[in-house]
């Protein structure tokens, strides 16, 4: 039912509109370390929208169906819209402290993560279930990446208190 090119621009669309949310976010907190936090993240969201682009130049994506193609672009156009993947909106202005905008940040990851392993079922051909389970990999290793970010600055306040 989907196919690979499919999955990789909802992927590119999900990493755009997640920077998008983090640069919005940076006008609305004051602390300078959370700035940091959410401009590193915007700046990560950056490459993992490059990176799903470059798996995308390098598979062939030739549509057998253009009209099914335009038709799959328009539902993950409609249902994603500007938004990014999260159960809940949250208001930066009011997040204190930089372990607590890892979390929302690890939390926005999950849910990604969340809504590729449901497009797994409608997935008939192996190869695209093969490239989304690489994409899946990666958002996990997003997720891996900011836990080890938590626990390292969570040790440098110890070590620094």
């Amino acid at each position: 039912m989907f196919l690979i090119h499919e999955i990789l621009d909802l992927a590119i669309r999900l990493e755009k509109n997640g920077e998008s949310v983090y640069r919005n976010a940076v006008d609305k907190v004051s602390k300078p370390d959370l700035i940091s936090l959410l401009v590193w993240m915007a700046d990560e969201e950056v490459k993992h929208a490059r990176w799903f682009s470059d798996l995308k130049q390098k598979l062939e994506t030739g549509s057998i169906n253009p009209f099914m193609e335009e038709i799959g672009r328009e539902i993950f156009g409609d249902m994603l819209g500007e938004k990014s993947f999260s159960h809940r909106e949250v208001d930066f202005s009011k997040v204190e402290r930089a372990d607590d905008l890892i979390a929302i940040f690890i939390e926005f990851e999950k849910d990604t993560v969340l809504f590729y392993e449901t497009l797994k079922p409608f997935i008939e051909d192996n190869d695209t279930l093969n490239h989304l389970e690489k994409i899946i990999a990666e958002e996990n290793n997003h997720i891996a990446g900011l836990h080890k970010f938590l626990t390292d600055e969570a040790n440098v306040s110890v070590v620094g208190d």
